[in-house]
């Protein structure tokens, strides 16, 4: 396996233990898929996630936090990951690095979500786009789909409070 290869392997399974470490992406079953710099949030289907049993049709509240998260976790990804190539050794991702990030993942300014349509209960995706990064702040959309990407059925934009990562020690 080439260098590149390593280092992204070794990155997607940082990012899965820390995704792993969070008690509520863990509560909701959140899963990702990486490819390259794109990541891809699952939210499986769950009975509980049901809002309105008539329709029936997804809580706006975990579609929010879904939103939510899937912007967190793309920025925590390309903040500390993608900066990180000198220092991520490619053995086993340390403990001291993950909790480096979990010391330092975005915090939420504001976030604004736009409901499209119901979502149905089946699997829902996300995909979050970094609009801007700064020093101390950054910006993101998102959107949510069920089958179709081009289809989505929430999207959200969002400000956080970042934190330099190419400070840590």
């Amino acid at each position: 396996m080439s260098n590149n290869k390593q280092i992204d392997q070794v990155k997607k399974e940082v990012l899965v233990s820390i995704v792993e470490q969070i008690p509520f992406c863990e509560n909701l079953g959140i899963k990702l898929d990486c490819l390259g710099n794109e990541i891809t949030a699952h939210l499986p289907f769950k009975k509980d996630f049901i809002g309105n049993p008539a329709i029936p049709a997804l809580h706006g509240g975990i579609i929010g936090s879904f939103l939510e998260i899937t912007a967190i976790i793309q920025l925590s990804w390309a903040i500390f990951l993608e900066r990180k190539d000198d220092k991520i050794k490619l053995k086993t991702p340390s403990l001291e690095v993950q909790d480096t990030i979990l010391q330092r993942i975005p915090k939420t300014i504001d976030i604004t979500i736009d409901y499209l349509n119901s979502g149905r209960p089946v699997e829902s995706f996300a995909r979050a786009k970094i609009n801007k990064i700064g020093r101390r702040y950054a910006s993101v959309s998102v959107k949510s789909w069920q089958e179709e990407p081009n289809k989505p059925f929430a999207m959200a934009s969002g400000h956080f409070l970042v934190k330099n990562f190419s400070q840590t020690k």
